[in-house]
């Protein structure tokens, strides 16, 4: 019997008649603008009102179904000129809508709300949403704004350490508050078998067919290349049944078409598509034989990570970054206790063992690391939790 998610007890109103302005690049895709939406859904419920600034993308109306206020805002610029302009402007939102918290979950949306603030006496949060590398002085600077509100949440105790090394004045003004899955949405229960039959078939996938899915945008770092080249040592090893999908937004036309080169000269065209967006994710991970993350780059957290376990999927991540906190797995964590694999970054090798190595489960096997992965994200990793711990620390900044 699979477990429920705790009941969350309700919010208190101790927010109610204030208003918290997110701030955020677009609101396309991606984790930063999946807690985004979140937030603003819970602070629709304890009485508060929530604006966000940004220049949109299709979560727009996901947003104001659930109560927040989207205002049209170019907040994805990093021309200096031009996010000077926009403090002044956004100063001028923060005085006229009676703005008490700005929160901003990006590095050029955060200078100009860092500015915007201390022109107004607003409150600032910032959310360290990465693993911001930075060779040069120029670059460390840009990047230590993330670490410059009067509250900073770091998304794990990886991001957390990070900001300790790197802006040790900080470190008191730290909260940890990891991401969070719907894990209404995300549970194999609520997912009809149709969707899935749909989106493979719109995936082009037969019904004898593997899947392998890498839910995430076209990028080098997330390791795409990396599993191509396991995805060639699987086909001469003789797994013939295999179907890799690829799901996500590309972050460049460059790398998209790298990418399809790379695909091309390993032979793979009929064994690897690029899907591109899809809305249905929960039915993605359904469809999925096996689901991976092969990140070649430290990341901050792995939403790809929690929402897989939470649907009971096999789950490959590599062990860097904050993987350890999400995935338990051998040698650390016993294999009978295990949620999933971890393997070196960039190691296609690895990645190829861990993938036949999950396809080769038996069904009781499946079956008890099902279990695990789903009792691991609805006790650790819920969007009520996440929700909670965020407008917590909005009450404490305004005393309340």
């Amino acid at each position: 019997m699979s477990q429920q998610p705790a009941t969350i007890a309700a919010p208190d109103q101790r927010l109610a008649g204030r208003t918290i302005l997110q701030i955020v690049p677009d609101l396309q895709s991606g984790g930063a603008e999946r807690a985004t939406v979140d937030v603003a859904e819970a602070l629709g419920r304890v009485g508060a009102r929530c604006l966000v600034a940004s220049r949109g993308g299709r979560m727009v109306s996901e947003l104001q179904s659930k109560g927040g206020v989207w205002a049209p805002f170019p907040a994805a610029t990093k021309n200096p000129f031009a996010m000077a302009l926009n403090s002044v402007r956004l100063a001028r939102i923060i005085r006229d809508e009676g703005v008490d918290i700005v929160h901003a979950r990006s590095r050029a949306p955060a200078w100009v709300a860092y500015y915007a603030t201390r022109q107004t006496g607003a409150k600032l949060v910032t959310t360290y949403h990465s693993a911001y590398s930075g060779a040069s002085p120029i670059k460390q600077r840009y990047n230590a704004i993330m670490s410059a509100g009067d509250a900073v949440i770091a998304i794990s105790e990886f991001a957390a350490q990070r900001i300790r090394e790197l802006h040790p004045e900080s470190a008191e003004r730290i909260v940890v508050i990891p991401r969070g899955a719907d894990l209404r949405a995300f549970s194999p229960a609520a997912v009809d078998r149709r969707r899935v039959e749909r989106l493979r078939a719109a995936w082009g996938v037969a019904a004898h067919d593997r899947v392998v899915l890498l839910p995430s945008r076209l990028s080098a770092r997330k390791g795409h290349s990396v599993l191509v080249e396991a995805t060639k040592r699987l086909i001469k090893q003789g797994v013939c049944d295999l179907r890799v999908i690829f799901v996500g937004d590309p972050h460049s036309d460059s790398f998209r078409r790298a990418l399809e080169t790379q695909i091309e000269h390993a032979g793979l065209r009929d064994v690897i598509r690029n899907a591109g967006y899809c809305e249905d994710m929960p039915a993605a991970y359904m469809a999925a034989a096996v689901i991976v993350a092969p990140a070649t780059e430290p990341e901050a957290f792995g939403r790809i990570a929690v929402e897989a376990q939470a649907m009971g999927a096999p789950v490959i991540i590599s062990d860097i970054g904050a993987a350890p906190e999400i995935v338990l797995a051998p040698p650390q964590t016993p294999r009978h206790l295990a949620t999933g694999w971890r393997t070196p970054p960039g190691d296609p090798v690895a990645l190829a063992d861990a993938i036949a190595e999950a396809l080769s489960l038996q069904a009781s096997a499946h079956d008890d690391l099902a279990l695990r992965a789903r009792r691991n994200a609805q006790e650790r990793f819920s969007v009520e939790e996440m929700q909670r711990a965020t407008l917590q620390v909005y009450e404490r900044l305004l005393g309340l």
